[in-house]
């Protein structure tokens, strides 16, 4: 059959084999962990600076950045809005042509540049200054056009890339993510931000579900609990836990309080006695002292702690040790937060 390749192609060097594409794989590894790990000692005054300008930056946080800068710029952006800075990207040859008008006196603008002499941002720093916007540059040369001409410089320069021909972007861009990282953790914690603040940024999908949806949310209550006075015989525990299909029942004082749980992991056990069900209290075989689960606790709380104890259910109660609800794994099956 005939070669279909092209006389261009055919010329190309031969695939490299296994173990040499590993191991130019693995130095691509090590030369952009090296890069960020490089990062480290180089945090000072001037990263506690940047974060202050930010802080107090009465506007938004623009970010910018060209070619492989621009889409590591996107990242940064997104990465600061969702964790409680307002930040957007501009394009900065679109900002040449009248997207500047998104940026105000009251505005930071981050850019990011790995030799700092991107024309497209050069050319409307300038025009930045006159506005009054405050800038902070992410660039491999401190010296560079934007870094002498930021309010802050900070230096994501790498020794090299992790490119064979040293020419692609590849250490150079893992570097100012990483940096544009720690920043954006940085103001997080700063700002106090929490796990509340993170789920109203993030309300759909798995992630919103997990962060937003409470034990209440899901127990079963009112006539749907089940629950059987300290009194009652086994047969009648049995009965409300086959009207209530939750595998389980509570056993509650008269004041409502909980004093244990019955389970079908203990009907097992009670049969294996061999005890008459009718005759025998409730109280004499059910479990004393059940796991529980206060109601606003995260409903992914609840499923890390039936895991970790190898239970399907939970008891929830109220500060006071008041049965409130049940909840099983079932419940959080059908919302979705597993």
């Amino acid at each position: 059959m005939p070669s279909t390749l092209s006389a261009d192609q055919k010329t190309l060097a031969p695939p490299r084999d296994a173990t040499q594409a590993l191991e130019l794989a693995r130095r691509v590894l090590r030369t952009e962990a090296a890069a960020v790990e490089a990062l480290i000692p180089r945090l000072d005054e001037r990263f506690v600076e940047a974060l202050q300008i930010i802080l107090h930056c009465p506007g938004r946080v623009v970010v910018s950045g060209i070619g492989k800068s621009g889409h590591i710029a996107r990242k940064i952006a997104s990465t600061l809005a969702s964790t409680g800075t307002p930040a957007f990207f501009v394009h900065p040859a679109e900002a040449s042509h009248g997207d500047l008008g998104m940026i105000t006196a009251d505005d930071v603008l981050i850019a990011l540049s790995n030799s700092g002499e991107s024309a497209e941002l050069v050319s409307i720093v300038p025009l930045l200054k006159r506005k009054g916007a405050r800038l902070i540059a992410l660039t491999g040369n401190a010296r560079s056009s934007l870094g002498r001409a930021a309010d802050v410089h900070l230096d994501a320069s790498v020794a090299e890339e992790a490119c064979p021909l040293g020419l692609a972007p590849t250490a150079s861009t893992t570097a100012t993510l990483a940096l544009g990282d720690a920043l954006a953790i940085a103001l997080l914690d700063a700002r106090g931000f929490g796990p509340d603040d993170f789920a109203r940024s993030h309300p759909g999908g798995a992630l919103g579900r997990r962060l937003l949806v409470h034990v209440r949310d899901l127990m079963h209550g009112g006539d749907a609990l089940p629950q059987v006075p300290h009194d009652a015989l086994v047969s009648h525990a049995l009965l409300e836990m086959s009207r209530k299909g939750l595998g389980m029942t509570a056993v509650v004082d008269d004041d409502g309080g909980l004093v244990g749980i019955y389970t079908d992991g203990d009907l097992r056990r009670t049969l294996d006695m061999g005890v008459e069900l009718r005759t025998t209290p409730i109280t004499q075989v059910m479990t004393r002292d059940p796991l529980t689960i206060r109601p606003d606790s995260l409903a992914a709380q609840a499923v890390q702690l039936m895991e970790s104890r190898k239970v399907n259910g939970l008891l929830v109660v109220d500060e006071t040790g008041r049965l409130l609800g049940a909840f099983n794994m079932l419940d959080v099956l059908r919302a979705g937060v597993v």
